[in-house]
């Protein structure tokens, strides 16, 4: 074997073998896997144990983690939600960067950095994390939150914002000539975001169609992830950032019918290298200068979180994030983030940043970001201790509430559930994360608590262990299947009613042992179609008839589909079967329907 096969073969087995013992250990204690990944890092680092000395190159490597990550991020964003959300994102995002770089550059220029290297230095900082923010909001349920919606609006901005300021730089300092006139440049930019747009919309979903033909999975798997390598190297050639490139595609196939198989296959990927990339971030720490100047490192490090954070806080109100969360928001995105290494590069070619600054700037947001886990952690420490102080301004969730029922979620459909319930004198602990639905519904007596469902000791305080029944209506089907697990596991003699939002979502449900789960439009669509024939001259009896069939059909096939849900082409075959049987079925007992009228007079 080749000596480049075993170096190859070395590394993988020490990331593999530090994610595996750090990793744990860190989320045992409450740290999150981020803050494993990056104590791995420094572990197996050039001022760890040294096992790994070339840590640029897999900083580089890794990077493509984020690019996934970004790329399934547009996924869940098609064109229309995109618009909408287009004053967060654009106004609270291009505020958060004006106001942050604004200052951050002054506080560098006042520490001795010219003008130049400030500004470039201050706009490069002001730019947060996605990589760490979003898993951190993720693994604590919080993306369908106001405060993570609102923090994603902010850095879907910076990753935008990240392309021109890249390219702005240069123009700060002095870098040789390439000799390329600027609207060759230009071109090249269009050019590469036009050939994103043909892609996604033209040529991909034709692609995605044939090979889903073939039914061989893994050659989808490996579709997939050649688009978004593809894509990403089209970006690099164009001088353009590889991340928003990968997002721009997700967002045009948002609305694909192959966009869940994309996520599917995808996520696996995105998750090891996004480990790999907070390994490579704990690796590039220099701890040799952190030892040579620690005071100034320290100013930097606490300078740079502190004014972000107050800035984050302040402007929260304008993005709609409620009081009580706003020191969460300003703790999620007060690090710096991954695009500062690469602006902190074009800086140094282009001789903005003099001497040691760019390793000190470099350590100094490696730092930041290695900390955003320990002020997420602290900050939910101190609101669970001023939360238990406000015990007398707020109900306590315990056990003398006698709550024989918890509804977990309390959206629309988790509300009609809940006042059908309260109507008939049962009570009920209701838990959701969104601060302003529950000071809305307080204001009209509902009893509702803030809180994570996934967490045991929230639903012990609940009251789970003597409640009998759990009403699962949580929006993210991810959320709902992760409650209940946990309601299963630890609280294994609750009675466990759930709602599903779509056919996949019963499936997993079903799979889990609920032998009560109810699709959420199903029934008032049914209702809606009834309504429709009758509207078309219908008799009522033969609408109900009609809609009873289906009902029963529908009920049967999705019975039929249970074994095979994982199978991605025998469910389409079985599919298309039902679909088949069911328009015979129609046929054939309306013309039954006919005969008997006509023989009968039956109305």
């Amino acid at each position: 074997m080749a000596a480049a096969e075993v170096s190859i073969l070395r590394d993988a087995v020490i990331y593999l073998g530090a994610a595996v013992v750090c990793v744990p250990i860190a989320t045992r204690l409450g740290l999150g896997s981020v803050l494993g990944y990056l104590i791995a890092g420094c572990a197996i680092g050039p001022w760890g144990l040294a096992f790994i000395s070339d840590v640029e190159s897999i900083l580089h490597f890794s990077e493509f983690g984020v690019v996934l990550m970004l790329f399934l991020i547009g996924l869940e964003l098609d064109p229309k939600r995109l618009w909408s959300m287009r004053r967060p994102v654009f106004g609270g995002g291009g505020l958060q960067m004006l106001t942050c770089g604004a200052a951050l550059s002054g506080a560098l220029y006042y520490l001795g950095l010219p003008w130049q290297g400030a500004i470039a230095a201050g706009m490069a900082l002001a730019l947060s994390s996605t990589a760490i923010a979003v898993q951190t909001m993720a693994e604590r349920n919080l993306l369908a939150a106001p405060v993570g919606r609102s923090g994603f609006s902010v850095l879907l901005f910076q990753d935008i914002a990240a392309i021109p300021l890249i390219a702005l730089i240069p123009l700060l300092g002095v870098v040789e000539d390439s000799g390329e006139p600027l609207w060759v440049g230009a071109g090249k930019v269009i050019g590469a975001i036009a050939a994103v747009i043909v892609i996604g919309v033209l040529i991909t979903p034709r692609l995605m169609r044939l090979i889903a033909l073939s039914r061989v999975r893994e050659i989808f798997t490996a579709f997939a992830l050649l688009l978004v390598i593809g894509i990403a190297q089209l970006m690099s050639l164009a001088g353009l950032s590889m991340a928003l490139g990968a997002f721009l595609a997700g967002v045009l196939l948002a609305s694909s019918e192959y966009r869940h198989a994309l996520e599917t296959d995808i996520a696996p990927f995105k998750g090891l290298l996004l480990g790999l990339f907070f390994i490579a971030v704990g690796m590039s720490i220099d701890f040799g200068l952190v030892f040579a100047q620690p005071q100034m490192l320290a100013i930097l490090v606490v300078g740079l979180v502190t004014i972000k954070a107050l800035l984050l806080a302040l402007i929260a109100p304008v993005l709609d994030v409620a009081k009580q969360q706003r020191w969460l928001f300003a703790a999620l995105l007060a690090q710096a983030g991954e695009f500062a290494f690469v602006i902190f590069g074009v800086a140094r070619q282009a001789r903005v940043l003099p001497g040691d600054w760019e390793a000190l700037l470099t350590a100094a947001v490696a730092i930041s970001m290695a900390i955003t886990p320990l002020m997420v952690l602290a900050h939910e420490k101190l609101a669970a201790r001023r939360a238990s102080k406000q015990s007398r301004e707020y109900d306590k969730i315990d056990d003398s509430d006698g709550a024989s029922v918890i509804i977990i979620g309390f959206g629309r459909y988790g509300q009609i559930v809940g006042r059908l319930l309260f109507a008939q004198g049962i009570t009920a602990t209701v838990l959701d994360h969104d601060p302003d639905q529950i000071d809305m519904l307080r204001r009209f007596g509902f009893k509702v608590f803030y809180g994570d469902a996934t967490r045991i000791d929230m639903l012990e305080a609940a009251g789970a262990a003597k409640a009998k029944l759990a009403v699962v209506t949580v929006d993210s089907l991810a959320d709902s299947l992760a409650v209940v697990d946990v309601l299963q596991k630890e609280f294994p003699h609750l009675k466990i009613v759930a709602c599903a939002r779509n056919v996949r979502h019963w499936f997993e449900l079903v799979e889990r042992g609920l032998d009560k789960v109810e699709r959420e439009t199903f029934e008032s669509a049914l209702r809606t179609g009834r309504q429709a024939l009758e509207a078309l001259g219908v008799e009522p009896y033969e609408a109900r008839e009609v809609a009873d069939l289906f009902r029963r059909h529908n009920l049967a096939a999705l019975q039929e589909l249970r074994p095979h849900f994982h199978d991605e082409a025998k469910t389409v075959a079985l599919e298309k079967s039902g679909q088949r049987q069911l328009e015979e079925n129609l046929r054939r007992d309306r013309e039954m329907r006919e005969a008997r009228r006509k023989a009968e007079g039956w109305h």
